[in-house]
């Protein structure tokens, strides 16, 4: 790609637009066709959950009802003391599945008898706002909690005492973007999502307009 630019004589040049301008070029191109973008979540809350919630905990101000504000990811490699490529594959499923690049994380402190030093990379984590958020959220609750194995529903009991709720999964397969045969260890991950809710009663109400399964006995 080149790029014609005007000297200061008035004369016209060109100038080839480096690799780093243009794929600078394409992440904004990308993330302007993407803001275009309406999750279809996004839009039944606002059209649907938020009526509800007005009507079932008497809010006076929409700016009361209870939303979400980010989801969390985490996966924890403990294995990846000893094989780091097996922490790669999980850095790479993370950001399959959620569509961001995830962040590592690293030990806080040394455990002699885990071989573990301060500072080893453990694990991976993906923090999800806006878009991506609700995207995230209606395929858990749509697409990946219905594939577990005799599933019953989610614990109502997994609550922080302040309308946030962290769900534990086993394994990373029951996301249909993982494909089994290139997995190279079944691990588990933990999912935290963080509203604005004030209650346990609010947050659960909120992820129940939402779609979230939880297990009524």
């Amino acid at each position: 790609m080149a790029k014609v630019e005007k000297g200061r004589t008035g004369k016209t040049t060109e100038r080839k637009t480096s690799k780093k301008e243009s794929s600078a070029v394409q992440q904004l191109d990308q993330e302007s066709e993407e803001s275009k973008y309406k999750p279809r979540l996004r839009d039944a809350y606002l059209q649907k959950v938020v009526p509800a919630l007005m009507k079932e905990f008497g809010y006076k101000n929409v700016m009361q009802v209870p939303k979400l504000e980010r989801v969390v990811l985490n996966v924890g490699m403990g294995q990846a003391v000893q094989n780091v490529k097996l922490l790669e594959s999980a850095v790479t499923e993370l950001a399959t599945i959620t569509g961001q690049k995830p962040v590592v994380t690293k030990a806080k402190k040394a455990i002699a008898g885990f071989k573990l030093r301060q500072g080893l990379p453990i694990g991976a984590k993906v923090t999800l706002r806006s878009r991506r958020m609700y995207e995230f959220f209606d395929r858990l609750v749509s697409l990946a909690l219905p594939r577990i194995r005799d599933f019953r529903g989610v614990s109502p009991n997994a609550f922080d005492g302040r309308g946030n709720y962290t769900l534990g999964v086993k394994e990373q397969l029951i996301f249909p973007e993982i494909k089994y045969d290139e997995v190279a260890s079944i691990h588990g991950m933990d999912i935290t999502i963080v509203t604005t809710a004030r209650t346990n009663d609010e947050g659960k109400a909120l992820l129940k307009h939402l779609g979230m399964p939880f297990r009524t006995s």
